[in-house]
């Protein structure tokens, strides 16, 4: 199987060349299973969780017995907190945290098929940041259209890449993001990958 390869543009749109990539990140199998345990994980952590519902271990107060066991007539009690009086706890109180997590092997196997499907399907490109020196959204716009790009576009560049950063952050339809932050399920969002040449080596190290 030949090695993957992906086009590389200057900041016209223009190919300059085709750059091989990491058969080991953009070459892997395509494996759907671990790719939805992996987005289901990351879209539960992302959740907010804020709706505030004390059950009756949250709710303050209620520490001693209402009044004695025996010999009051009334039924026993043993705290006010309790679901059934008035100011106690939720009996069944609502989920706040959706947290899901995989381990470091599923997350790098996710990531390396979600990178390989981009990469078969040849929708991954990548450009050289250098091109980009001055924030121009009208140079980033002419890029997309040699490239004849489908979108939604996730663009990986390097914090330090401000010319790329800010020449696509403005564009509809387009999300940017770096190599630290860079989710399963952003790739999995984007119909189309455009990568930096600088960041490349830190997107491989991410999925290892």
């Amino acid at each position: 199987m030949a090695a993957p390869k992906a086009p590389v543009f200057d900041g016209t749109g223009k190919k300059a060349k085709d750059l091989t990539l990491d058969e080991s990140v953009f070459g892997a199998e395509v494996k759907p299973h671990l790719v939805h345990e992996a987005v289901r994980a990351e879209l539960s952590a992302n959740r907010a969780g804020t709706r505030a519902v004390k059950s009756r271990g949250l709710v303050t107060g209620g520490r001693s017995k209402p009044w004695r066991q025996k010999g009051t007539g009334r039924a026993r009690a043993g705290s006010t907190r309790a679901p059934h009086w008035t100011g106690g706890g939720a009996a069944f109180a609502v989920r706040t945290s959706f947290g899901g997590k995989v381990n470091r092997k599923i997350r790098g196997a996710a990531l390396r098929s979600a990178l390989s499907a981009h990469a078969q399907a040849g929708t991954l490109g990548v450009v050289d940041p250098g091109s980009l020196g001055e924030p121009s959204t009208k140079a980033a716009a002419e890029l997309l259209g040699s490239w004849d790009v489908e979108l939604p576009l996730l663009v990986v560049a390097q914090p330090e890449d401000e010319g790329v950063i800010k020449s696509f952050r403005n564009l509809d339809r387009v999300a940017v993001t770096v190599p630290a932050e860079l989710e399963v399920n952003q790739v999995i969002w984007a119909r189309s990958l455009l990568i930096c040449e600088d960041a490349l080596e830190h997107v491989q190290g991410r999925a290892q």
